[in-house]
């Protein structure tokens, strides 16, 4: 398992609640890869803990991985993103830990493969986040549960083309069915951007995460 990265640790004694932000990358990628949008937010929240998390695996495409994609489908992929839940949802417990708070003061912010396994996580009986933002990801099926609490961002390139698995479609796909649940969800396009994270999506989500909570619709 590769180390994570806590890009700030604030001063105990400085005043206000704490908060968490997790930051979870794709496969065949590193804890190190999100640094730069860990510092980003960092820049902007001064009382959070903001920690790039390492995935538990050793990707069979290089780098890291949270689950396998070799020979993964549609109708595998569900499959395999609960078979390694449990460990996620663990680790995200620890650093609840170490930085003292709960569910309600923690973030999750996903990219592609991090971003799945983030999103799936809103469909457990208890999400451990009262907020996700998914960036270049989707749900590893159609998602049937929202709960009020929970604030979900969807952010994706218009020009995505990690093809079949990450288009743009399922992302907006994904956000009219949250709606149609009652779930508090942002959908962020961004024309021209491909798989990846650039400065507009940087500023976007700092800006997102200094909101006040999402009307329900």
């Amino acid at each position: 398992m590769q180390d994570a990265l806590i890009i700030q640790r604030p001063d105990a004694s400085r005043p206000g609640p704490a908060a968490l932000v997790l930051l979870f990358h794709g496969v065949g990628s590193s804890a190190e890869n999100l640094r730069p949008l860990g510092e980003a937010i960092a820049a902007t929240l001064k009382h959070a803990w903001i920690v790039s998390v390492g995935s538990p695996d050793a990707s069979e495409l290089g780098g890291w991985q949270w689950f396998s994609v070799q020979g993964v489908t549609e109708a595998n992929r569900p499959a395999r993103v609960a078979a390694t839940m449990p460990r996620f949802v663990d680790t995200i417990a620890h650093w609840q830990r170490e930085a003292g708070v709960d569910a309600a003061a923690t973030t999750l912010i996903g990219f592609s493969q991090g971003a799945i396994m983030a999103l799936e996580s809103t469909q457990l009986e208890q999400p451990p986040a009262h907020r996700v933002v998914a960036i270049a990801g989707r749900f590893a099926q159609t998602p049937c549960v929202a709960l009020s609490h929970v604030q979900l961002h969807l952010m994706h390139g218009d020009q995505d083309r990690v093809m079949p698995v990450m288009p743009v479609a399922l992302t907006v796909a994904a956000a009219a069915q949250l709606r149609e649940l009652g779930a508090q969800v942002t959908l962020d396009r961004f024309p021209g951007l491909g798989h990846g994270i650039d400065g507009g999506v940087a500023r976007r989500l700092v800006e997102r995460l200094c909101q006040e909570p999402i009307a329900t619709p």
